[in-house]
């Protein structure tokens, strides 16, 4: 779940500048999404694998997990890190009630991946898709 996150935009935005914090002190700038517990299944989650990201109370978007790091965070103290792919790939719009702990989406049960948009002008506005989308319209 992306608590606190307002929309895909914020998503971005938050991801972006943990990069750009990364680069600031030296570190390699790579995305990181840190949990308390290893998932049972990293070797396939690995293998090409994404975490889906709830907003709002549904499925939005995915991002690929390159790899799964052990190990603790710092003050936090948790054990396991997402390591994330930069890109954010919009999803189709899946209900997801709030919930703790791993759900394991098989191919069939995972939201299919948002078409780009094409560029003729035949679409629409790219404010009023994302709006519509955002409501579950599109």
């Amino acid at each position: 779940m992306a608590v606190g996150i307002e929309s895909l935009v914020h998503l971005s935005r938050v991801q972006t500048s943990r990069l750009q914090k990364l680069e600031q002190a030296g570190e390699p700038p790579v995305l990181k999404h840190w949990t308390r517990n290893t998932p049972v299944r990293a070797k396939e989650i690995c293998g090409g694998g994404s975490l889906y990201w709830i907003v709002k109370g549904a499925i939005r978007a995915r991002q690929r997990v390159t790899a799964i790091e052990k190990g603790a965070s710092g003050k936090t103290g948790k054990r396991c890190a997402f390591v994330l792919d930069s890109v954010l790939v919009r999803t189709e719009f899946k209900p997801m009630r709030a919930m703790q702990g791993w759900r394991y989406l098989n191919e069939d049960a995972a939201p299919k991946d948002l078409m780009q948009r094409s560029e003729n002008g035949g679409d629409l506005p790219a404010d009023m898709a994302q709006e519509l989308r955002d409501l579950g319209l599109l």
